[in-house]
This record gives structure tokens, sequence and C-alpha cells, in this order.
């Protein structure tokens, strides 16, 4: 039998639904050790060798293989200190990064469900469940569970785990199937229903409820279900494969409710449901140290010691892992190190009990850093020092040791200061409750031309679209998962308005100033598409009113005490801006905010300033000279991706949003919402 195809609506009737549970917990790839050969080149400890051939991350993008020769010397002269970068950025010159820090996001989920269809005649079903991911609007199957025999309410022990890309719409089918041969052809099995969704709408809900459903769109069982969740529906064009498991798919004509509250039906009676929740695995833990040396011994012979620490982890093969090293300090036998942070999983594997070793040495320039002495520690012990209570080590040679009576050490370490805190990531921040509030700006000035001409920016075409509703679309499909009511406010600006036809540069697309609200990305492309009958375009191009009207609001979000709200304004425009010292002082004063800007250029027209607004390259001053606190606008011309997959413009676009997500919190030292202590 094949599979069944998606349903077209999440609606059922009758009283006995299957339903399941996913219960995903979320990891970061971040890997256990150094990605580079790490050398101890010291007495009575072999070379740790490079690790094998692994993957190197970067956020929320595709991870790269990364291979020996990607190794660098970790003990060279000079020993350059290892950077941990808090929430990612590129280390101080210098600096040899510790791990990668920008990691790929992996989620695990986990299977299980209740009251499955019974499909065997003398004995129950035999469930497997098959999850299918969509690349370029075909299913193709990614993995199957084990088979869990004459089970109706089967928990599955095999885990899906998948990366997670912020930037891009991950749709996922999960379908269940009762397993009548040792077949690896879903066509041999019957097929007991199916679920779809988004791998956004999981993670941005943390749990949300779905019946299963069969090929005809109806429940697989009876009864109504609760589905307060949200999602475009779709229709198949194509049944799957029978080699291949690949099905076509193209979205549905039918258009999104006008709330996901209209969605939600009664219960009667039980109700089976399908359930997912989420859970975060990876341990986001730092440790912050503060160091000091007393009385080390002398090694120099016409000066002191050049001293420098080194930690150690007991690596999988019984060898000591080098982590972290501080800098050098020179010509002195009481050296105070800079404090230094690490991952509290580099340092130890997040166990806090394990030994710790720490190497003293004293620097050379021709690479024989000389042993001044050791000792082992571990993070519980390291949490005893507080400030003003510092913790005090003695550094051992077991050299001198052994050879000289009345030996007491080598000096002491003195550890000032640790503390343990979270680095929160950006799916931190969504997971604990973190609403993105999406705002649309669109230009509607004269230099757009006419929108019945064809040669209009604003014209559109036979195929339903143009530029704008393109940009519209490339950012709302990613952004509406992430906005529990998913309802978003459009603007416009540039256009006289009837009655009295005076100029706004901030008017409500649909006409309504005091609910200026659309519902999802279909409300925002169906209030642009019957507003431009009834306007008439203008000019000038002022960006200012619409940054500070989103500003507004935004700043009343400053009074929360967690990170519960973001605000992103996607502006589209075709020219030049007109107010543009207005605009770059709204600009700065936003960049306090928990507010980002997305400019996408539509047409040709030289848009130079836009990039300078864009402060990739230096951060952005108002006409005042007032510095922006942080980089909050991204700006990306249209014409670049005229030609180019729908979902490489979203990529480019949202590309730099979870990095400026989690920079504004961190610096407010604003926790997720639902966040647990360190």
């Amino acid at each position: 039998m094949t599979p069944c195809p998606p349903p077209a609506g999440a609606e059922g009737r009758g009283p006995a639904q299957p339903k399941l549970w996913f219960l995903f917990p979320l990891r970061q790839a971040s890997g256990s050790g150094w990605p580079a050969c790490c050398r101890a080149g010291t007495e009575g400890h072999s070379d740790p060798c490079c690790p094998s051939p692994g993957t190197m991350c970067s956020p929320f993008r595709a991870s790269r293989s990364f291979l020996p020769e990607d190794c660098q010397e970790l003990l060279l002269p000079p020993p350059t200190p290892m950077a941990y970068i808090p929430g990612g950025g590129a280390p101080g010159a210098g600096a040899t990064p510790l791990g990668s820090q920008h990691c790929v996001c992996r989620v695990e989920l986990s299977v299980s469900g209740q009251n499955l269809l019974d499909r065997d005649v003398t004995s129950k079903s035999d469930p497997f469940c098959v999850l299918f991911t969509e690349n370029n609007g075909r299913w193709m199957e990614y993995d199957r569970t084990e088979t869990a025999v004459n089970n109706l309410n089967p928990a599955f022990s095999k885990k899906f785990v998948l990366d997670y890309h912020f930037e891009e719409v991950q749709k996922l089918k999960f379908a269940l199937f009762d397993q009548d041969r040792s077949s690896t052809q879903l066509e041999e099995h019957d097929f007991l229903g199916q679920f779809s969704c988004s791998l956004g709408t999981i993670v941005s809900s943390k749990k949300i409820t779905r019946p299963l459903l069969l090929m005809n769109d109806k429940p697989a069982g009876k009864g109504l279900i609760t589905t307060p969740i949200c999602s475009l529906p779709v229709a198949w064009s194509a049944p799957p494969s029978p080699q291949t498991s690949v099905v076509t798919m193209a979205p549905s004509q039918a258009s999104t409710p006008a709330s996901c509250s209209q969605r939600v039906q009664p219960w009667l009676g039980w109700s089976p449901r399908i359930m997912i929740a989420a859970q975060e695995l990876s341990d986001n833990r730092v440790i912050t140290l503060s160091l000091a040396g007393r009385k080390l011994d002398k090694k120099d012979l016409f000066g002191k010691s050049d001293p420098f620490l080194e930690f150690y982890k007991p690596g999988d093969d019984g060898k000591w892992m080098l982590v972290h090293r501080t800098e050098v300090i020179k010509y002195t036998l009481d050296p105070v190190w800079k404090p230094f942070t690490v991952p509290l999983v580099s340092l130890c594997d997040g166990d806090m009990e394990k030994p710790i070793q720490v190497m003293c040495y004293d620097y050379d320039n021709d690479g024989g850093h000389d042993f001044i002495g050791e000792f082992q520690t571990s993070v519980s012990q390291m949490c005893m020092a507080r400030d003003g209570v510092p913790l005090e080590l003695e550094c051992i040679n077991p050299k001198k040791q052994r050879k000289k009576k009345g030996y007491k050490n080598s000096g002491v370490i003195v550890l000032r200061s640790c503390k343990i805190h979270r680095d929160y990531s950006f799916l931190d921040y969504i997971l604990g409750g973190c609403q993105l509030m999406f705002t649309v700006g669109i230009d509607f000035t004269a230099s757009n031309g006419n929108p019945l001409d064809p040669s209009s920016l604003h014209y559109i075409n036979p195929l339903g679209t143009n530029e704008y509703l393109s940009a519209i679309w490339a950012v709302g499909q990613i952004i509406q998962d992430y906005d529990s009511d998913k309802m978003f406010p459009a603007l416009g600006f540039g256009a006289q308005l009837p009655p009295d036809w005076k100029v706004s540069h901030e008017f409500a697309i649909n006409f309504n100033p005091t609910n200026p609200f659309c519902s999802g990305v279909d409300g925002i492309a169906q209030a642009y598409s019957a507003c431009l009958p009834h306007i008439r375009f203008y000019g000038p191009t002022n960006f200012s009113p619409i940054v500070n009207h989103v500003a507004r609001f935004a700043a009343q979000a400053t009074q929360q005490q967690t990170a519960a709200q973001y605000f992103i304004l996607l502006i589209i425009t075709d020219g030049v801006i007109s107010d543009m010292e207005e605009t770059r002082h709204a600009v700065v004063q936003a960049s306090k905010l928990p507010m980002s800007i997305i400019i996408v250029g539509v047409g040709n027209a030289d848009f130079a300033a836009m990039e300078f607004l864009d402060g990739d390259s230096r951060r952005l001053r108002s006409h005042t000279g007032e510095e922006a606190a942080r980089d909050i606008v991204q700006f990306v011309p249209f014409r670049e991706f005229r030609h180019a997959a729908k979902e490489t413009l979203a990529k480019a676009v949202l590309a730099e949003l979870p990095q400026q997500v989690v920079q504004y919190f961190k610096h407010k030292n604003l926790p997720p919402t639902n966040s647990e202590p360190a």
C-alpha cells in the first residue's frame, strides 16, 4: 500500500482518533573535544592525537567536514591563549578558538503512539514510524523507527535526529505503517495515518497536539480534536513512487483561518491526539575563572619566570586533552592572569566531579617551555572559590618532590573566583517562550510605477506575485512559526490616502488604524493586494515614521524581566531614502531596543544608502555622532535572488537575526522566560 498524502486540513470527526506523543530533546552539535591537534609536550604526558575527521558547524548553516590538515599546533612559541567567545563571534587577534563556537543545533525526536488503528485480523498492528523531509517540493524518506510488535500504543526507542535551521522552512511528515512483511518498500505495509508540520512550529511551541489523518484527509479514527497551532494546509499532486518513497507537494488553495483560535474544535468525550514536546539537552553552562600565582619557582637564569597555565581533561582514550591555555605573564613569580570563560562541557564534559589537570610552565622562546608544577582539581572543588574567599592550590613538581627532602611546593596557584552561568543560545530563548513580533512596511511611492502597468514593481503578474509579495513570503513564512497568534501589523508609506488624499508615511494597509493586524502571511498578502486600487502612489520615501512606530512598541517590551518579546520590522522599498538623517537617528535609537530591521530592496535602483544603514563593515552613527549600540539592520537587494530558489532569499535575509536576538538579551542580562538556574 502506498503512503498516504498529507492533510489539506487538520479537522476530523468521530470518537477514536489515534494519538502520538513526540518528545524531542534538543542538543548542540558542538562535540566534546578540540577540533585541532593538541600537543602537551610535557613530561609524563603523551600527545593527544588529532580528532578523526568530523563535523565543524556554523550557526544555522550546513556543516562542513574538517580534516587533519585543519589542525593547528597548540604549543608554538609564543603560546597563544585559547579564547572562548560567548554567544559566538570571532576571537580576538592571536586567539585560538576553542572548538566551534557557532554550531548547528540538532533536534532529537522521540515518537510514541496511542490508540492506533488495528489492521491485523488475528492480532494487533505491528507499527513503525517513518519520517519524511521535504526537499525541493518532494517528500524524501529521512529515517524510520523499529517495529513495535502487536502494539497499538507503541513507544519507539529509535530517535530521529535533525539539524535545525532557523532561516529555513523545514517541513516534516510522520507516517505510521503496520508491518506485514520483511520488505523495506512502504507499499508492502498497511498505512495507519500521518501528521505534517514544520520543525519551526514544533520548536517554537514546545508542545502541540494533532490527529493522525488518512489518505482522504479523514481522521485515522473517530472524534474531534483541539489543534491550537495554525499551519498552512497542503495538497498532494502525486502519490509516492514505490522505488523512491517520494511525493510531490503543492500549496493548497485553502486560505489560512482568521486566527488560530477559530480552528479550535470542542472536545467530544475522550480525544486521542498527537503530542509534541521540546526539551533542550545541550549543556549551555559556561565557567569563568580568575587565577593568580604566588611564589612560583624561578626558571630563568638572568631573570624570573614567564608563567602560563594549561588546563587538561581526561580524553576517551585515557590521555589528557588540552582544553585551555592562559596568556603568558612576563618576568614575574607572582602572575595575575586575565579572567577567562570556557564552556563547562569543554572543560569537564559537564561533570562537576571529573578531574582537571592544571600544568604551570615557564615560557621559552625556543618552545622548550620549562615545567614549574602541576595539580589536579575539579569544578566542584573550584566552586568553593568566591569573590573575597579565594581557593589556594599547591603547584607540585613531582621530580623535585621525589629528590628533595623538605620539598613543599613550587608555588601556589590562587583561584580568586569561579562563576558558572548559562550561555543561552537562540534556541534557548525560543524554547523559553520568546515571541518574534513581525511587522511589514511597504513602499508605495510613485517611483514604483502604476500598479496596473506590467512594468510596475507593484504589478501583480498572472502567477499572482511580484517582488514585494515574494519578499513578504520569504521572510513571513519563517517568522510566522515563532508568533503564537500569527497576527501581524502591515503598514504602508509614501501614498496618498482617501478621502482627503493626504500623504501618509505610516498607515495600515487594511485601512483600520486601530487594528492594523493581518492574519498570517496570507492575510498580509490579501491586504496588500486589496489596498492597491484604493491609494495613490506619491512620495517621498521616508523610513523614520515606520521605524519609530515599531520602536515605540519595542520600548514597552524593555520593561520585561525575561526574554519574552523581540520585534522584527521588514521594510520593502524600491529607492533612495529621502529622510536619511531622521532614519539614521531612528535606527541608532532602535539599536538599544529588542528590535531588528530587515530591508529588502526591489527593482534596479541605487541602494548605496541601504548598505550604509547595514553596519556590517562599520558601526552606524546618527547625524549627531551617536553610535548605534549594535548592528540591527540587514539589507538584501532582491535582484540578486530573482533567479535563485525562493529559500535562498530567506536564508540571506534572516542570516543575522538569531545572533541579533541573542546579542540583545545577553547584553540586557535577560534569561529565557522558562530557564533553569546554572
